[in-house]
């Protein structure tokens, strides 16, 4: 905690320094709010932990996206808000914090949106922002791949010009709702080989389904689905699917990569537990040891929203805060798991899924998605060597 803490210093010192954030708005959070209680209340969803990554509702998405709380950042002539990205963090706290069925339209909304205002064409744009600011487009990311390990720059897919179009060929692992996406950014080598490492990598939006293209599950200790396994088989693409310039496949990605890693879903898949535990303590009573625990994680909470806070200004004002988005990332997944097992051994309730207790159910369905929380966007390891090298320069 006291590395923990002496972030956290700077950290505040920074946003004091900044003035007023728009996260202030609390007539928008008060909005936010209202709907989620409604929704809950009729039934619409159960909330969850890490309903961010594995709770697939198209109707819920619709819904916000009928609201403006989806794509809130794109252009109005997109069909979007017009809004920062500031605005957006708003909405997207309360969803985690109240564990609702997010995932849908996530990864479109967080990380392609931005993507394509700043990479794409203005075909790509038209074709794609409006469906993912009405939260009826889904994407997929294609970065991983087999053997590689969380080493991205390994890239063994290749795009081969075909003079009218692209022949796509290679695997992709950990594909988070490539089943459902209606489109998936693939990272791919278009020029040199795998040891030029960052030079000749190329990225491409590649409709979904595609006929030479293979989609296989892979299941998670809960039984569920959401990863994949994306296989192309000589996958043909029009021309229009490059994204951005070729050959700039790498610095895109890592732009890409400070939306992923320093949203507030880095730090709050796990609030829901932390809210029903301080609900059950409240009406049940509580020790000085559950007392001081909970007060414990909801202060680093905290500390990690002002960190999220930080970078989403950074990126806001066309800055690349890629350190303390690895940083965010680190701190918030870690924190995360710490969140399960300081309430498992604090609570006297059995986790246990399918429980009558709704308590012990969720935090069951915790326990069996921490081991994730360290994996994706990053394992912690490859984080703390950015992290490291951005300190030595």
């Amino acid at each position: 905690m006291a590395s923990l803490g002496a972030v956290t210093a700077r950290e505040v010192a920074m946003a004091e320094s900044q003035g007023p954030t728009p996260l202030s708005d609390e007539r928008l959070r008060g909005e936010v709010r209202a709907f989620l209680h409604e929704q809950a209340d009729a039934g619409e969803f159960v909330p969850r932990c890490d309903n961010w990554m594995s709770g697939f509702d198209p109707a819920f998405s619709a819904r916000l996206g009928d609201r403006g709380w989806v794509g809130m950042a794109i252009p109005v002539e997109y069909g979007g808000q017009g809004l920062s990205p500031l605005d957006r963090v708003v909405v997207a706290e309360e969803l985690l914090a109240h564990g609702a069925p997010v995932a849908a339209h996530w990864i479109a909304d967080r990380q392609m949106a931005p993507s394509l205002l700043a990479h794409g064409s203005d075909d790509q744009k038209k074709r794609y922002l409006p469906g993912i600011a009405s939260g009826t487009t889904y994407f997929a990311i294609g970065m991983s791949e087999p053997d590689a390990g969380s080493d991205l720059a390994g890239v063994r897919t290749r795009a081969v010009d075909t003079g009218d179009g692209w022949e796509l060929t290679g695997t992709k692992v950990w594909t988070t709702g490539a089943h459902l996406a209606h489109a998936m950014v693939v990272l791919a080598r278009t020029d040199g080989s795998p040891t030029d490492r960052h030079a000749g990598l190329s990225q491409f939006v590649v409709d979904l389904p595609n006929a030479g293209i293979e989609i296989r599950p892979i299941r998670s200790i809960d039984g569920s689905a959401h990863f994949n396994e994306v296989i192309f088989h000589k996958a043909r693409l029009e021309r229009s699917a490059l994204l951005g310039t070729r050959g700039d496949g790498w610095k895109q990605v890592m732009s890409e990569l400070a939306w992923e890693r320093s949203g507030p879903e880095r730090y709050l898949s796990t609030m829901p537990l932390l809210r029903a535990w301080a609900d059950r303590l409240r009406d049940r009573g509580a020790t000085d040891g559950q007392r001081r625990t909970l007060g414990e994680l909801t202060a680093r909470a905290w500390t990690l929203r002002e960190m999220s806070l930080n970078v989403a200004r950074e990126l806001s004002a066309g800055r690349r805060p890629d350190v303390a988005a690895a940083m965010v990332k680190d701190l918030g997944s870690t924190f995360e798991g710490d969140l399960v097992d300081e309430i498992r051994q604090s609570s006297s309730s059995s986790a246990r899924i399918g429980s009558g207790d709704p308590f012990a159910s969720m935090l069951a369905d915790a326990v069996l998605h921490t081991p994730a929380f360290t994996l994706r966007g990053g394992t912690n390891e490859i984080l703390r060597s950015i992290v490291g090298r951005g300190l030595e320069t």
